[in-house]
């Protein structure tokens, strides 16, 4: 326990002081697009997905944000089903007429490896309709081959990529050769809440109104009117 504590605090300040820079580039891209009417959609696949629900509806954080669910990639319609339909080339195809996005609005792609056929068409997708795509992945696979039929890996097709340094295999203690105690999940909610967090601060000192929900367990808020506001596009 002691260990994957050190771990986690290792790779966080790592990420800390080697992508900021990068993180706040992408925060000004995204908060010119959010001032245009824009939103944040977030894409994954498998455990992937609950880094795209977690920016989602939470007390703190940004309004403007939404999950694409394709059920047939998530944990609970079957995980090694959600694992292969993710591997296999154009499953994506099926479902792209159900992808809403509009020129102004970010797509977040989250894939640790990077690889697979469905996040990479889901950045061919959105780039297609114009929207600003951002990967969230880890460069240490970058040397490994594509699964996708062009021979592209994720990071060959966006435009901005969130490093989230996660080793290959994910997990950073081991015991007798055996790897174990992922940090994909913990890294990547770290960079996306400091993305957004960052988009807050840049939001701010443009003078602009802050589309972030309170928390109703804390007080009176105005999320009623910020739900109106962005209903249109996102089902809260």
């Amino acid at each position: 326990m002691t260990t994957y504590f050190q771990q986690v605090t290792h790779y966080i300040t790592m990420i800390a002081q080697q992508e900021s820079e990068q993180i706040t580039d992408i925060a000004q891209q995204i908060m010119k697009r959010l001032a245009h009417g824009g939103i944040i959609q977030l894409f994954g696949s498998g455990h992937s997905m609950l880094l795209a629900q977690e920016g989602y509806y939470r007390a703190g954080g940004l309004v403007p944000v939404k999950p694409i669910y394709i059920e047939a990639l998530m944990l609970h319609q079957g995980a090694r089903q959600s694992s292969q339909n993710e591997k296999t080339p154009a499953f994506l195809a099926a479902y792209k007429k159900e992808l809403q996005f509009d020129a102004q609005d970010v797509c977040i792609i989250i894939s640790t490896s990077a690889s697979n056929p469905v996040p990479i068409d889901m950045a061919v997708y959105a780039k297609e309709a114009g929207a600003l795509t951002v990967s969230l992945q880890s460069l240490a696979y970058q040397h490994q081959p594509s699964c996708h039929p062009s021979g592209k890996r994720l990071e060959h097709i966006v435009d901005a990529v969130l490093n989230t340094h996660v080793p290959i295999g994910d997990g950073v203690l081991t015991i007798d050769q055996l790897q174990y105690a992922p940090v994909s999940t913990v890294l990547g909610a770290t960079i996306l809440q400091a993305l957004f967090a960052e988009i807050i601060k840049l939001m701010h000192k443009q003078g602009a109104s802050l589309p972030v929900f309170g928390s109703s367990n804390v007080g009176k808020t105005d999320n009623d009117a910020l739900i109106e506001q962005y209903g249109r596009r996102i089902h809260f």
